[in-house]
């Protein structure tokens, strides 16, 4: 089975996997990777000023073969609206 390697960019912080995971193939990867890009995401996006979590994935040689990543995205309507007028 071959290993990878899950790094988290969290805003200007860089977390590297150190130990990897024996996965089954690439798309084994490609799909642990988007769980835990929605699960950080899920946790701190909404808190503060961060709005992407990158998670990159490396093979056993060290070369990274997907980036996943979780973006929010807010958007504010301005003028905010005011109360609805009633016929």
């Amino acid at each position: 089975m071959p290993k990878f390697y899950f790094d988290v960019r969290d805003g200007s912080r860089f977390i590297p996997d150190e130990e990897g995971s024996n996965l089954a193939d690439l798309a084994a990867a490609e799909r642990e990777a988007a769980v835990a890009a929605a699960e950080i995401g899920r946790e701190r996006l909404p808190q503060g000023e961060l709005r992407t979590i990158v998670v990159e994935v490396r093979n056993h040689h060290g070369q990274r073969v997907l980036t996943a990543t979780a973006a929010l995205t807010v958007e504010r309507v301005v003028p905010e609206p005011g109360p609805q007028l009633s016929d």
